[in-house]
């Protein structure tokens, strides 16, 4: 069993900065400092290997609800600037680091990580042991918990982690989804594309723009109608944080869209499309986060290094009562526990994968799968002109 952890001052750095506490659901506790607001945060556990693209990272909506552990030991040294920006706020509960650089570095950084964070009231905690931390949540698997001032004491922090609401059964699209419709257009579209927004991000929208798509982004819930009144050629269903299957009638509008027009679902839409097809989705024991993970093409057997972030993932059981299971194939695998990682079904023109293709922050190896779907998008506008 790990023991508590905890972690003095040993530096000038510290000596004015107050003592934080993560207290895990276990009692488990990890000391740190707070980097500016001495801000209290409670939500999931996950540790995340990237070691850089910290800005695309904390403004991802897929985060929301969780707080955040880097396990590279120095972050921040190039700041924040006004382009890597993946939405318009920071969306995690939290974020944990061995180290923040508060000088940054950089022609285009216009402040630094830990500014940004606080002005958008999230904790930062700095100081702490991330490798133990790491370690723990690899061999326990994920968490909940809570971060505080130590001086509140143990009891107080002890209780508020018992009231942060676990991940399984928690709907968080509804609060990272656009309130309303809105475009983005091109000067010379070829197709276009409705997406259906459970957390976008701005490079997947910026991905698609620059293969000449006219799109138009909806609610999370938006009915079959509302999404076939902007007359797409093709529907992309978005990443986004929580459980899949909290999605209820999210999953019930898929249904209806399914073989009516081409489909493409990244992560969050990659689980969902699964589940409208009958198939199951389950909670991973500390999810997949970082932007190095290798994941295998069935069908080319090509090595692709994608930019992962969930905790849930897709099993394609075997149903005897799931008409789609013939015909839904497995398309590609990750390499470091096997799991289902992309399906395709081709007589429903649909497909989905469980990495991040618009590769921000991260490696651009599957940046094909836009085109992709474009094919199939420009063949459905043939047949329908």
């Amino acid at each position: 069993m790990i023991p508590n952890v905890n972690i003095a001052a040993h530096n000038n750095d510290n000596t004015c900065k107050e003592k934080a506490v993560i207290m895990l659901e276990d009692g488990t506790s990890f000391e740190g400092f707070y980097e500016g607001k001495p801000i209290e945060s409670g939500g999931e556990l996950v540790f995340n290997t990237a070691m850089n693209g910290y800005q695309e990272l904390i403004t991802d909506p897929s985060y929301n609800g969780q707080i955040v552990i880097m396990t590279y030991p120095m972050i921040g040294n190039y700041g924040i600037n006004n382009e890597d920006f993946e939405s318009k706020k920071a969306w995690l509960s939290a974020y944990v680091a061995k180290n923040i650089v508060s000088k940054y570095s950089h022609y285009t950084a216009v402040k630094s990580l830990t500014d940004f964070l606080n002005e958008n009231n999230i904790p930062v905690i700095t100081g702490v042991d991330t490798r133990a931390l790491a370690i723990y949540l690899r061999e326990k698997g994920s968490t909940n918990g809570y971060i505080a001032l130590k001086s509140k004491g143990i009891d107080y922090i002890k209780e508020k982690v018992k009231n942060v609401p676990i991940m399984e059964g928690l709907n968080l699209a509804s609060n990272v989804s656009a309130g309303q419709l809105y475009k983005k257009y091109v000067k010379k579209p070829e197709f276009n594309v409705t997406i259906i927004d459970y957390g976008i991000k701005y490079s997947t929208i910026e991905c698609l723009n620059a293969l000449n798509a006219n799109l138009t982004i909806v609610p999370h819930d938006s009915s079959k109608e509302y999404v076939f009144a902007t007359n797409p050629d093709g529907i992309l269903l978005s990443n986004g944080p929580g459980d899949p299957k909290a999605l209820f009638n999210e999953i019930k509008i898929i249904k209806e869209l399914i073989g009516k027009k081409p489909i493409f679902g990244i992560c969050l839409g990659h689980q969902l499309l699964a589940l409208s097809l009958g198939f199951n989705t389950y909670k991973l024991k500390f999810g997949h986060h970082g932007i190095n993970h290798p994941v295998k093409n069935v069908k080319t057997s090509k090595i692709e290094i994608t930019s992962q972030n969930h905790g849930f993932c897709v099993a394609l059981e075997d149903s005897h009562s799931n008409k789609n299971l013939k015909n839904t194939e497995i398309t590609h695998i990750s390499l470091n526990d096997g799991t289902v990682e992309g399906i395709k079904n081709k007589s429903l023109s649909l497909f989905s994968v469980q990495y991040h293709p618009e590769s921000s922050p991260g490696p651009n190896d599957s940046k094909y799968l836009f085109e992709d779907f474009k094919k199939l998008c420009l063949k459905n506008k043939i047949e329908n002109n």
